[in-house]
């Protein structure tokens, strides 16, 4: 009698666990543990794994328009304790919760759909995927949204790098080294391993999360 073969790995309800506890983590350490650096450090695999879970959503999703609703409900909701937490006010325009970065990134994801489909030449099309790539950076930089324009970034570079091939996992993995380390590696600790000690990038951390 014929096995069925059962797939082995992390269901999208566990990553979403293991993304909210990282997230937990970062935020106990930014209010009430600011003393624990190991709880920011295993928080920076949060945003990744959220990001990634962004993309999914928006492949499955049967209704785009009820999935960016939702999102939008809750960008909303969670602003005044996104602002409480962060900055102490009610109001903050200097930080809006990541809800925010992940909607201007659907939108940007349905504008290169949009794009993919048209009837214009592949340099016309290259250009326009390229436009709305910087545009979304841009948006995010100037709104203030977590992540900031990087956050945006990396949605849609899980986007891009969205099929199961190992050059779309190098893909990934590249680039957002290029925007961890490269553009937001800002701050280092140090490790001593076997009397050898090292400098690591904080932010760099958030490649761990990519071996899913």
């Amino acid at each position: 009698m014929n096995l069925e073969k059962r797939k082995i790995g992390i269901t999208s309800f566990g990553l979403h666990v293991f993304a909210m506890t990282f997230m937990l983590l970062d935020h106990l350490w930014a209010t009430m543990m600011t003393g624990q650096e190991w709880m920011t450090n295993v928080g920076r695999l949060a945003f990744p794994i959220f990001a990634f879970m962004i993309v999914e959503g928006y492949f499955r999703t049967r209704n785009i328009k009820k999935y960016m609703g939702r999102l939008l409900a809750f960008a909303f909701i969670s602003e005044i304790p996104f602002n409480l937490m962060t900055g102490g006010r009610w109001l903050n325009l200097y930080h809006q919760n990541v809800l925010w970065t992940f909607l201007i990134a659907i939108v940007c994801m349905l504008g290169i759909d949009k794009v993919k489909i048209s009837n214009r030449n592949i340099a016309v099309k290259t250009v326009l995927v390229i436009l709305i790539t910087f545009l979304g950076w841009a948006i995010g930089m100037v709104t203030f949204v977590d992540y900031y324009g990087f956050g945006v970034l990396t949605v849609l570079t899980f986007y891009i790098f969205h099929q199961r091939s190992w050059w779309n996992y190098l893909g990934q993995a590249l680039v957002l080294y290029f925007i961890n380390v490269e553009l937001l590696g800002g701050y280092y600790f140090q490790v001593t391993i076997f009397g050898v000690t090292l400098e690591v990038v904080q932010q760099g951390l958030a490649l761990l999360s990519l071996p899913r």
